[in-house]
């Protein structure tokens, strides 16, 4: 079973990693400057900017460095600035920078893979940098109370790293709760995006674990929907809502419900 599913490029995750980090900016720019983030709670704007703006220049320093060992990971972290005028920059700066350390070069170069899956060090982090910037651009949007918009083809990759990590041997490890509480007995859930075709994600929740795989079966609970909005659904963005946005569920709505309930990661 492969960890991802992929749908993009690496110059296309590239791409959609500075385009989502810029709207990222415009997002926070239009928000109140010590908003609450309604998404994730007890966080404001500014926690929001200091963490995906940290995390782009920490990962971009691993790439850049191409650290394999993880006991020789930066354990400093940048300063986001006090004035609320210098968080789009600095997050747009931070953006850039990480679009250049993830280089073609960089994709198959020797590098740490925090997950402990197949991919390269180089893909997970170019995966993870693209989450933040789309998942937290997703909370500055409803703090700022608008719109988002995520590429269908983006939304299906980022639905496959999620669950490529929430099956990690790394997630295991320091999320155990939430490993054991998605074993099962056979249990399945189906998720199908509308919009793009390599929308597929087939999960069985077994007693040694869950697994999944990228295509759809007759399972428990089947989940259809846009794929922006199925990632949303799965990152606890916005509701398990039935019809809205094109959602459809039909089957054990507990069983999805209980997915979700289940898989939130600690960043919020």
């Amino acid at each position: 079973m492969p960890a991802t599913s992929r749908a993009t490029t690496a110059e296309r995750r590239r791409d959609a990693l500075r385009t989502h980090t810029e709207r990222l900016a415009a997002y926070v720019a239009a928000a109140a400057n010590r908003a609450a983030v309604p998404t994730c709670p007890g966080w404001t704007v500014a926690d929001l900017v200091a963490h995906v703006g940290q995390t782009q220049r920490w990962v971009s320093e691993i790439i850049e460095r191409r650290i394999a060992d993880p006991t020789q990971l930066p354990t400093h972290v940048a300063i986001s600035p006090t004035e609320p005028d210098a968080w789009p920059t600095w997050l747009t700066d931070g953006g850039a920078r990480a679009v250049e350390a993830c280089s073609d070069e960089a994709m198959t170069a020797d590098v740490f893979n925090a997950a402990g899956d197949d991919r390269t060090g180089g893909q997970f982090w170019l995966d993870s940098l693209l989450n933040e910037a789309v998942i937290h651009g997703a909370d500055a949007a409803y703090a700022a109370g608008q719109d988002v918009e995520i590429d269908a083809d983006i939304a299906a990759d980022l639905i496959s790293n999620h669950l490529a990590m929430l099956t990690s041997p790394t997630w295991a490890a320091r999320r155990p709760e939430s490993a054991i509480a998605l074993h099962g007995d056979g249990e399945t859930l189906s998720w199908h995006a509308t919009d793009v075709p390599a929308g597929q994600w087939f999960i069985e929740r077994r007693p040694d674990g869950a697994r999944w795989q990228p295509r759809t079966g007759e399972a428990d609970v089947s989940i259809d929907g846009p794929a922006s909005t199925l990632l949303l659904v799965l990152t606890r963005r916005r509701p398990l809502t039935g019809e809205a946005d094109g959602l459809s569920v039909a089957g054990e709505l507990d069983l999805v419900r209980h997915w979700i309930d289940h898989t939130e990661h600690v960043s919020g």
